[in-house]
């Protein structure tokens, strides 16, 4: 009779990660012989959940996940967690690592993996609770976004000419009125988000007694008004309001009550208290220099944007270059993070017409090189890759042309120097190109289908974001195809046979 594996697959967007460590897991837990269900927690909720009768019958839990997961319905059970690119990168190693190396998860003060029982000791890094706040603020950003972009096409007016003389909405017509209250909408997303993001950083940390605290907290933080400055805390004010909470709320939740308040401390006592506590820290500690400081920080990026002509292009191939270096992971993160920070910040302060769209125009551009680049080289290079690798290379132009980087995974997993140098510069050279040239990514998909889907404002419609975009996925080709290894060929194809 064959085992039975239960597995649990996340990552901090919800969108690529889960899915192809799920993929990975069933694919590998099948050939090893064994029965096996996986559930994803994506960014569209849970899918395939776990049952508890199947948890009762399974032999191993397998846990593969970037962010946190409540693993109480699984005490009692044999498990190993781990995370989502150790399954994309090695399946059938991990599973029999996790045969062997698997815990009884429950027996106080036991470890397993980053979960560990009876000291309320969370093995999680900086990194993860940020991927945990981000995976949360995806979907308002998109939506948000994406509206804004939208609406924004209806606020440039023209002259006889066609040449844009003024930027707002004719709310005399009906059309100009509702694009104008749909650009409200965008904007309350955006101001919306950064308080989210905060939010559910903090849950990770403490759960969710830390979840209002912090929201009210960055809220505050990004206020100027409220803060008497002329900019708001940005995502640095929203991140250090969620380590404060958070952690404030984790030790706080040590204190032992008397049982007959038990039931209020972590609806009354412990969110009030806390929200006390972080609001006079960004009144009268934080607040004021976070806000002058990153007032500053965005007037000399423009400032710097402004003045020099070089400028552009090189902190957008310095971004574009982070994007290409680790596909979905902190650097890749760091750069999208800042973009986004950026953009949503100063369209905040300065409006449409003051907004800085350097970052987020070459993250956004460069997001997609990476996977689109190994799918262009198995078809200008055929004889370098095995029939696998070019099957499996469709899988990345799919993910390529929705703007999801981490479709290349697999490839930079079979030569990662050769690879991680090809998506590096091809990125960097887009990210540049585009930013360069003066594109404007206001929402959208960050491939060459950007430029229908979404709103990018560039000097030559369409054109310029193509070309910029598919200068970088021609570069990373030519030297993945240029640069691989035969060696490297020819195991994908020993590897073929066997199977």
């Amino acid at each position: 009779m064959a085992k039975k594996l239960v597995a649990v697959t996340a990552c901090a967007a919800g969108i690529a990660h889960t899915y192809m460590a799920a993929e990975a897991i069933e694919k590998a837990a099948k050939k090893e012989g064994w029965d096996v269900k996986v559930e994803t927690n994506g960014a569209i909720g849970v899918e395939n959940k776990i049952t508890s009768q199947e948890i009762d019958d399974a032999d191993l839990v397998l846990i593969a996940s970037d962010i946190k997961i409540d693993p109480m319905r699984f005490t009692g059970k044999k498990m190993f967690v781990t995370d989502s690119n150790a399954a994309i990168d090695d399946a059938e190693g991990l599973i029999k690592k996790a045969n062997i190396e698997g815990t009884v998860f429950g027996k106080k003060g036991s470890k397993v993996g980053k979960v560990q029982i009876g000291n309320d000791s969370e093995k999680t890094t900086f990194f993860t609770h940020i991927m945990s706040g981000i995976s949360y603020m995806v979907p308002m950003v998109i939506a948000a976004g994406l509206i804004l972009a939208i609406a924004n096409v209806y606020a440039f007016q023209k002259d006889d000419l066609g040449r844009i003389v003024k930027w707002g909405f004719d709310t005399k017509t009906p059309v100009g009125l509702f694009m104008s209250n749909m650009f409200q909408v965008g904007q309350a997303g955006f101001k919306l988000m950064i308080p989210l993001f905060a939010g559910f950083v903090a849950n990770s940390i403490a759960d969710k007694p830390a979840i209002a605290p912090a929201m009210i907290g960055a809220y505050i933080v990004n206020d100027p008004d409220l803060l008497h400055t002329k900019s708001g805390g940005g995502f640095i004010g929203a991140l250090i309001v969620a380590f404060l909470v958070g952690y404030f709320v984790k030790y706080f939740k040590k204190v032992k009550w008397p049982k007959i308040i038990q039931p209020i401390v972590p609806i009354m006592i412990i969110p009030v208290v806390t929200t006390f506590f972080i609001s006079i820290i960004v009144f009268y500690v934080i607040g004021q220099p976070l806000g002058s400081g990153m007032n500053s920080m965005y007037n000399w990026l423009s400032w710097l944007t402004k003045t020099y002509t070089s400028a552009p292009f090189i902190i957008g191939a310095i971004i574009g270059a982070m994007m290409g270096f680790d596909l979905g992971g902190p650097v890749n993160k760091t750069a999208l993070i800042f973009g986004t920070a950026v953009f949503t910040d100063t369209m905040t302060k300065f409006g449409v017409q003051g907004a800085n769209f350097v970052p987020q125009t070459a993250s956004q551009a460069a997001i997609s090189v990476a996977p689109l680049g190994v799918w262009v080289a198995t078809i200008m290079f055929k004889r370098k890759f095995s029939k696998d690798e070019k099957v499996a290379a469709s899988a990345t132009l799919g993910m390529g042309l929705v703007g999801v980087t981490e479709g290349a995974i697999p490839f930079v997993a079979a030569d990662p120097v050769r690879m991680i140098i090809a998506n590096v510069i091809g990125s960097a050279l887009a990210g540049g190109l585009a930013a360069g040239f003066g594109c404007k990514f206001y929402g959208g998909i960050g491939s060459p289908l950007g430029t229908f889907i979404g709103y990018i404002d560039q000097p030559v419609p369409f054109v310029t974001w193509i070309f910029s975009v598919s200068m970088g996925i021609l570069t990373t080709a030519l030297i993945i195809g240029f640069t691989r290894s035969p060696k490297v060929t020819e195991a994908a194809k020993e590897v073929e046979i066997e199977l």
